[in-house]
């Protein structure tokens, strides 16, 4: 993008030079909460279709590596979806080695899934075995031999100071359990029109060893392990939205585009650091569609101090928007 020419001594630079100096603070903050309705929309909108194109090249790159299989593509994003950023590659890699043809092969076997992912992901290495577990080790050795799969190292994993309910052990049983249920889910994901709907599809409990576990062989006092609300919600913005967008622009059709959209205004806002820096700077996100324009804003103006190609930063300045 070519830098926007105003010479030193311009109102407009000085504006700007003061936006960025507190681009860490999000100086616009307090501009854009008091933005009248109209025109904060108009710049939000903006801001979320920027967020979603970028986005949309991410999954044509999945759908690339995936042979232009959706449902493939559809099971990798999944995969990127379904833990922390720090594991995201180590997720991605896995569901490579463990295709979604071969999972649906195997999906009415009991245990079976879970038993590829958990022997590909190499996670049980790190664990003393039990019962349950030596039988999932027996079940990926035959599995493995069958398809050809070949374990990670299980270092690939970044395991300190993840939270127990976000570890990647029940991630991976959650996983399990959800790609066994139905072999039909890109076709659910592309009908979700709610916060409900998003729940009640992701909403997985793992299978009922873990209910007594936190980590294999080791037992702990009884409890469901389901993928909560929060969750659901964040599958919900990171994964429903973005593909039912993707999808209905790569087949043209503006009503799955629009229920995109829609989705977004239904979801509650994400509840992370971005959010509560915009909040104390004065703009609390009604709504996901509100918070993924916001953290658009921040990540990708705010943090990089790009307050003179910025929507919110030239309309203060008084500038044109940029074409």
């Amino acid at each position: 993008m070519e830098k926007t020419r105003i010479t030193a001594d311009d109102p407009a630079q000085r504006t700007i030079r003061r936006l960025e100096a507190r681009a860490g603070e999000h100086a616009c903050g307090g501009y854009l909460a008091a933005l009248e309705p109209l025109r904060r929309t108009e710049i939000l909108t903006s801001l979320v279709f920027d967020r979603l194109r970028r986005k949309m090249r991410m999954v044509e790159a999945l759908r690339t590596e995936a042979a232009e299989n959706w449902n493939q593509t559809f099971y990798l994003l999944y995969f990127r979806t379904l833990g922390d950023r720090r594991n995201q590659e180590a997720y991605l890699e896995l569901a490579r080695r463990v295709p979604y043809k071969t999972v649906l092969r195997e999906r009415r076997v009991p245990h079976a899934v879970e038993a590829m992912l958990f022997g590909a992901s190499g996670l049980l290495d790190l664990y003393r075995n039990d019962e349950y577990t030596l039988n999932l080790r027996r079940n990926f050795e035959h599995l493995a031999a069958k398809y050809e799969i070949r374990p990670l190292d299980p270092s690939v994993w970044a395991l300190s100071e993840v939270r127990p309910a976000n570890h990647p052990v029940l991630r991976l049983a959650q996983a399990a359990e959800f790609f066994a249920q139905d072999e039909f889910l890109m076709d659910r994901t592309m009908a979700c029109r709610s916060e409900e709907e998003v729940r009640t599809l992701f909403g997985i409990e793992a299978s009922e060893y873990w209910r007594t576990h936190f980590i294999p062989g080791a037992e702990s006092d009884p409890r469901p392990k389901r993928i909560g609300a929060f969750k659901a919600n964040i599958i919900g913005i990171n994964l429903v939205v973005v593909l039912q967008f993707a999808y209905g622009s790569y087949v043209a059709n503006d009503r799955l585009r629009d229920s995109a959209l829609s989705l977004l205004e239904r979801l509650p806002a994400e509840d992370n650091r971005y959010m509560r820096e915009w909040t104390a700077a004065g703009v609390k996100p009604r709504n996901a569609f509100e918070s993924q324009a916001l953290l658009q804003l921040a990540t990708e103006y705010c943090a990089a101090q790009r307050c003179a190609q910025c929507p919110v930063g030239r309309r203060i300045a008084g500038m044109s928007p940029e074409k």
